[in-house]
């Protein structure tokens, strides 16, 4: 027996896998692609025939693969289901809130104790001491395999019992990640339609990240109460913000879809008048439309 099993190893269960027997754990690994394996059988790590044989071999599984669907396709067959019976099932597949709920279901009924993880690193970034994993669902289930996450990240975080928390605050990252993945891309058209370096701009916005963690902070803050007055830079303040960028690139002669996509919304929210309220207020528009989608349905 080993004391925990590695399904999935791609980059990331790859580095899940080594930072485990790297850490002097008994793991055993299962993957499609066997060869896969190779390298980390001769870390020490034991190989499985099957999924179901892998599951078997240890009291809780880790499951990485590329998404809930695959993760189901592997689990949800005739030989590897009955095996779950009994153990931990730790899921760091990517997947939905709703995907978690139903994972977790599926779980249950199999007999199996279920943890959702949602890791927030890249693979080099794992056994971290300042690596975070998110992880919500059964909180029996988070201390039994919590000697294992905490090897791979220093900051597993556990956020209760119901099992979608994981996923949705993973994905809320991804919508901020969204944000600036397109702003930066765009911010950087803009220096290069003027001739100037782009790397100084990434090392610009590393100078400024602790003011924008900052400003991050506040706006959650603001949403979370509702107390959207008195900012230090109002709403239209931002829209008038959004209007140069489209101006500057129409001037310029570049892609202006992304600021000009942002527009409308700046306007709905100037029409329903929160243009001196803080930027965060624009949540209300977003808000506006998710209930008049819900109410026609």
């Amino acid at each position: 027996m080993s004391e925990v099993s590695v399904i999935g190893l791609g980059p990331m269960g790859m580095a899940l896998a080594q930072t485990l027997l790297k850490n002097g754990k008994r793991v055993t690994v299962w993957n499609r692609t066997l060869s896969k394996a190779e390298s980390l059988v001769q870390q020490g790590a034991q190989l499985a025939s099957s999924a179901a044989s892998a599951i078997s071999m240890s009291p809780i599984t880790i499951v990485c693969v590329a998404n809930y669907e695959t993760s189901v396709r592997i689990l949800d067959t005739k030989e590897a289901a009955p095996v779950l019976a009994g153990r931990t099932l730790v899921q760091l597949s990517t997947g939905t809130p709703q995907e978690a709920r139903n994972n977790e279901l599926w779980a249950r009924e199999r007999g199996a104790d279920y943890l959702d993880g949602a890791i927030q690193a890249w693979p080099s970034h794992i056994g971290g001491a300042e690596t975070v994993i998110l992880f919500s669902g059964s909180h029996t289930a988070f201390q039994t395999s919590e000697p294992f996450l905490k090897i791979l990240a220093g900051n597993s975080i556990y956020l209760g019992e119901p099992v979608g928390s994981a996923s949705a605050q993973a994905l809320a990252v991804i919508s901020y990640l969204l944000g600036t993945w397109l702003g930066f891309a765009h911010g950087a058209h803009i220096l290069e339609s003027e001739k100037q370096r782009v790397d100084s701009f990434g090392s610009m916005i590393a100078a400024i990240a602790p003011l924008l963690g900052e400003e991050a902070k506040h706006q959650g803050k603001v949403i979370q109460t509702g107390h959207f007055g008195n900012p230090e830079s109002s709403l239209k303040t931002s829209a008038d913000s959004v209007e140069r960028l489209v101006q500057q690139a129409r001037e310029a002669g570049i892609h202006a879809e992304f600021p000009a996509h942002a527009l409308p919304l700046f306007a709905k929210a100037l029409e329903a008048g929160y243009g001196n309220e803080e930027v965060s207020a624009i949540i209300k528009v977003l808000r506006s439309g998710s209930d008049a989608k819900q109410s026609q349905a």
